[in-house]
């Protein structure tokens, strides 16, 4: 539940912007552990975020990687690998191919992101080798940031790994971009017991600044073009030649 204070301020935060984002696409890989549509404490930090991501028409799609079947592996497919079902293979093709901002959502478990988050990481990767107009890698371009919560320590142990796969895999990852929340150390209230994480203006605050730079990252990329493509083109790189990155470059 966002307090009536804040989301006014949001509000006229969105109501002041000169900058258009409506063209913008945003999916949220949400890896709790809680089947829709179960209340999930990591959704009521994320309808923060939201606020002012839909509050300049940018459109959010929001994924619970629970209410589908991933399966493990770095794989694009794995139904090529012997499961009889894969549902990544569609999400990636539907709603994180076309995205310009992709938000790993995570609770925090023995201090630590769920095996859900952690899942959409790997099947992330498997797709990393697929290449853009440009000849880059798929997520040159891409937007990537992270909202956690938990009621235990590892908020930000948690944002260092995730952040860190979106920017080794290819996204582009923009300054102050991860929230999270955190109760008492060991078993006790989550983020939407006794509105207790709402009460927490440092968290609140930093979940904005999360999407107003994302917003704000993904409209310049967007605008440019992308990464340039000078000097991380793939296709320039022949690893298995010995002597040059590609006998054909030039």
């Amino acid at each position: 539940m966002i307090p009536a204070s804040v989301a006014t301020f949001v509000d006229a935060e969105v109501a002041a912007a000169t900058t258009s984002y409506d063209d913008l696409r945003v999916v949220v890989l949400n890896g709790t552990l809680k089947r829709s549509p179960e209340p999930s404490h990591t959704d009521g930090l994320l309808a923060v975020t939201r606020r002012v991501l839909e509050g300049v028409d940018a459109q959010v799609d929001v994924v619970r990687l629970v209410d589908y079947v991933v399966p493990p592996g770095v794989q694009p497919d794995m139904r090529e690998h012997g499961w009889e079902r894969d549902d990544f293979p569609d999400l990636y093709r539907s709603l994180v191919e076309p995205a310009d901002i992709v938000v790993l959502a995570s609770p925090i478990w023995l201090g630590d992101q769920s095996s859900l988050t952690r899942r959409a990481i790997e099947r992330l990767y498997g797709w990393s080798g697929e290449l853009n107009n440009a000849g880059q890698w798929s997520y040159y371009g891409k937007v990537g940031g992270v909202v956690i919560t938990g009621n235990e320590d590892g908020g930000k142990h948690c944002a260092a790994q995730m952040l860190y796969a979106l920017s080794h895999i290819g996204f582009t990852i923009p300054p102050q971009v991860d929230a999270y929340w955190n109760g008492e150390a060991g078993p006790g209230p989550s983020y939407l017991d006794d509105d207790r994480g709402a009460r927490n203006h440092w968290t609140t605050r930093n979940a904005v600044f999360a999407a107003w730079n994302m917003l704000h990252t993904a409209r310049r990329l967007k605008d440019a073009g992308g990464v340039p493509a000078h000097g991380n083109v793939t296709t320039n790189w022949d690893l298995s030649h010995p002597d040059h990155p590609n006998p054909e470059y030039r």
